[in-house]
């Protein structure tokens, strides 16, 4: 049996509790299920292996009521990880709770994004397991500041650290080396003249470098002992390894056993710790590198807003802006907030959100985008969104997101380093053994294999592989103003065949212009014209608008119009005095049994024109046509250009009859016409390319797009367009301009590239290290490979999937 909790939307009394309540019931293998009307939320028993949740959710949606998961996400930041098997330990404990329905760790951020049911477990439950596992679980609420101070000390911190044991590994290395390539030696410390002191001499340099590197000891036998052992498990054992030896072998010298003097192995304990910490500091570095487009996004609001306060201008900090509060900004200042302008006029600098040079007029009632830079002229505007719900802070919550998501091609990663550190360890004593005991080795060759093996192997570099590009190329991609909501996103991306664009607002401008006005049947132009614009005049569509526009623009007096009805794909009715008038498209007059034959050459050659016909018929006689033409935007050509020279075949989608697409197809090159088709439709279309077998993106900013932006493989949403165009887009462009499609098709080939070679990169270094420092070569006549080589090598791999990923920050889209 499962118990679960789910949250009703639409009940508004208890005879919609009751109705919920009974048809949950009805279903067989539900035990129980009692709804709370005060906060609209089912508890249900059920039996999984006869009913499903989607099965209930169905049924209570058939009664007419919305099921949905009692879930919280929260993103929590998780302190005293250092390797992928600690972010694989992380998620584990809290995947392991009741009431956790998803657990993802990003290593590069240091963040755990968790959904859980809240009736089932408790945030406290989950921060407690994570501190019993070894970490610390932060709230997001953390103060940025605080978490910028953080990573600076962490850095001192660590350079303090490799300064300390450098300072101590460096005469070490001297010491136990010196002698051997010829270097003098004081007679005091000479193994062959005083051994016990040489040995002494060795640990006394060794053991401040442990104690600096103390970390990895209490962390790495902690995990151990816990059984998710990490990446500083194996740095500890192999370490410790050698320091035993040694304080055992300085024991056999003191017992004149002079034969060890050449048997220590403090340097390699040193010098791994010594390099490991260099290598942990590189590392910080480059991380904190990745993630520098948030920063510069969180950057650009003000700290500070002017707001008017009993008729006086008061100087507030940004969070203490609420809305209604009417804001003063002066020239030069930057908009703390978003809202719309009550008095002035200026020049409105927005290009750090949309990419877009040129300034933007600002009078009375038009929009201001927090954060946007005012140029000349000073105005007072009225905030309408503050806090979370700026423009800024949706894009910096989205980047944020995306950078924390996981990419599919990430996943075979996630399941190795899961087990990675375990099979490490069993690998490292089965090649210690195996030497001694088989290869007839001694205890100093056995020692070496294992420590070697522990001390190469690197699972931060699986770890690292995907995050650090994730973050480097969405945070790249939010520069250029294209906002890639998912890693998900930017791995499909790349493999888009087909690229369907809605036409008007996309490939044209969306503000379309009469450009014809053709009477017939004994009513003259003017008039036509006129019914026509009285009749749209309750219309929101963009050619209907245009017809108003047009009509006003030579002064026309619009009439009257009664009993309006939108007729979705096909156009309008309506009555004005008393005169029955149909408006609209091929479609609605065909549909009305009216003859099209006496201006179908007419309407033919506007189409071939690339003009959309819009047929008026009165008392059921067809009185004209007003022909309506978009522009298309000036980069569509180029656009459509460029995305041919990358493969991908471009279709457009539209409501327009035949003729007038493929005109317009024409101009711009277009491969795939898809005409005819009603909003409702668009979807289905996109879903017929699909069945082709092809990957496809879809285009659009409208609200009739959101169906088919969420249909295909990745919908891109223009970022002039509809809050429910972005809502359903998996990727949003933030200016209007169709350059932007190729650009992000490109940034996505950039960062799976990079992907792809950071995960051979660490893959191949693991493949290829681990069996070396088994004594592959060694075998067949090589070297066997000396232990801090392998710590020097580990260290390498980690900082140079991170330096391959900070290689995107290069990325400029080709036009």
């Amino acid at each position: 049996m499962v118990n679960k909790s789910l949250k009703i939307e639409g009940m508004t009394c208890a005879a919609c509790a009751k109705a919920v309540e009974r048809v949950t019931r009805k279903l067989d293998g539900v035990a129980e299920a009692n709804v709370n009307l005060a906060t609209e939320k089912l508890n249900i028993d059920f039996d999984h292996a006869k009913v499903s949740l989607e099965d209930i959710k169905g049924a209570i949606e058939k009664a007419g009521y919305k099921a949905i998961d009692d879930t919280v996400n929260k993103s929590l930041k998780i302190e005293g990880m250092t390797c992928a098997a600690c972010a694989k330990a992380v998620e584990r404990v809290t995947r392991k709770l009741d009431g956790v329905t998803e657990a993802n760790v990003n290593l590069a951020t240091e963040k755990l994004s968790i959904n859980y049911e809240a009736s089932m477990v408790r945030l406290s439950d989950i921060k407690k397991a994570i501190e019993q596992a070894g970490y610390k679980a932060l709230e997001e609420e953390v103060i940025e500041d605080a978490d910028r101070d953080n990573k600076e000390r962490e850095r001192k911190a660590l350079w303090f650290k490799f300064l300390v044991s450098a300072i101590f590994a460096v005469p070490l290395l001297y010491v136990s080396m010196g002698h051997m390539v010829g270097l003098p030696l004081p007679s005091f410390i000479d193994p062959g003249i005083n051994p016990l002191a040489f040995a002494l001499t060795q640990l006394i340099l060794t053991l401040p470098v442990v104690i600096v590197g103390y970390r990895y000891y209490t962390i790495g036998f902690k995990t151990l002992f816990k059984g998710s052992p990490n990446m500083d498990s194996l740095i500890a054992i192999g370490t410790s390894a050698a320091v035993i030896y040694g304080i055992f072998a300085t024991v056999k010298i003191a017992g004149g056993d002079h034969g060890y003097a050449h048997e220590l192995y403090f340097e390699s304990a040193a010098v791994i710790l010594t390099l490991i910490t260099l290598g942990k500091y590189l590392e910080t570095v480059s991380k904190g590198k990745t993630s520098e487009a948030i920063k510069k996004l969180m950057g650009l609001a003000p700290k500070t807003a002017i707001v008017i306060r009993d008729d006086r201008e008061v100087e507030i900090i940004i969070d203490e802006v609420e809305v209604g509060d009417i804001i003063v900004v002066k020239p030069g200042d930057k908009m703390p907030v978003d809202g719309a302008v009550v008095e002035g006029t200026t020049s409105v600098d927005e290009s750090m959100l949309t990419g877009e040079s040129i300034p933007v007029e600002k009078h009375p009632g038009d929009p201001i985008i927090g954060a946007s830079i005012n140029k000349n002229g000073s105005i007072r505007y009225r905030a309408t969104k503050v806090g979370k719900d700026t423009a800024l802070a949706q894009i910096i919550k989205l980047v944020e997101d995306a950078q924390g998501s996981k990419a599919p091609i990430a996943k075979l990663a996630d399941v190795i380093s899961g087990y990675f550190v375990p099979i490490v360890i069993v690998l490292a004593v089965l090649g210690g053994l195996a030497w001694y005991f088989i290869g007839g080795q001694s205890a100093i060759f056995s020692l070496t294999i294992f420590i070697s093996v522990l001390v190469i192997a690197c699972p931060c570099a699986l770890g690292l592989a995907t995050p650090t590009a994730i973050m480097v190329g969405t945070g790249k991609g939010a520069e250029h103003g294209v906002l890639i909501k998912s890693g998900e996103a930017l791995e499909i991306a790349h493999k888009v065949q087909t690229i369907v664009f809605d036409k008007t607002g996309t490939i044209t401008e969306g503000k379309p212009k009469v450009t014809d006005i053709i009477a017939a049947n004994g009513i003259d132009e003017e008039e036509l014209f006129q019914l026509a614009a009285s009749a749209e005049k309750g219309s929101e569509h963009p050619l209907g608008e245009a017809i108003v526009r047009g009509a006003e623009d030579r002064g026309l007096t619009l009439k009257r119009a009664d009993n309006f009805n939108a007729i979705p794909g096909h156009g309008i009715e309506v009555t004005i005095e008393d005169q029955h008038i149909l408006l609209g498209n091929r479609k609605l007059v065909v549909e009305n049994n009216i003859s099209l034959e006496e201006l179908a050459e007419t309407s033919d050659k506007l189409a071939a024109e690339g003009k959309t016909p819009m047929y008026i018929v009165i008392d059921k006689r067809l009185s004209g046509i007003i022909a309506v033409a978009d522009t298309v935007k000036d980069n569509s050509k180029k656009a459509i250009e460029l995305l041919h020279k990358m493969g991908i075949e471009v279709a457009m989608i539209t409501g327009d009859n035949k003729r007038t697409a493929e005109a317009i197809a024409k101009q711009v090159g277009i491969d795939r016409v898809l005409a005819e088709v009603l909003p409702q439709d668009k979807a289905s279309e996109v879903k017929k390319l699909q069945d082709e077998g092809r990957k496809v993106a879809m285009v659009g900013d409208g609200i009739n797009d959101a169906p088919a932006l969420a249909q295909a493989d990745i919908g891109i949403a223009i970022g002039s367009g509809t809050d429910v165009a972005m809502e359903s887009a998996d990727i949003v462009l933030m200016r209007s301009d169709l350059m932007d499609v190729p650009t992000a098709i490109q940034l996505s080939k950039s960062t799976i590239r990079n992907i792809k070679q950071n995960l051979f990169w660490a893959f191949a270094y693991n493949t290829i290290g681990i069996p070396v420092a088994m004594g592959m070569l060694y075998i067949f006549g090589g070297p066997l490979l000396d232990p801090m080589f392998a710590g020097a090598a580990m260290s390498l791999s980690s900082v140079s999937v991170v330096t391959n990923a900070l290689r995107l920050k290069r990325f400029k889209p080709v036009n």
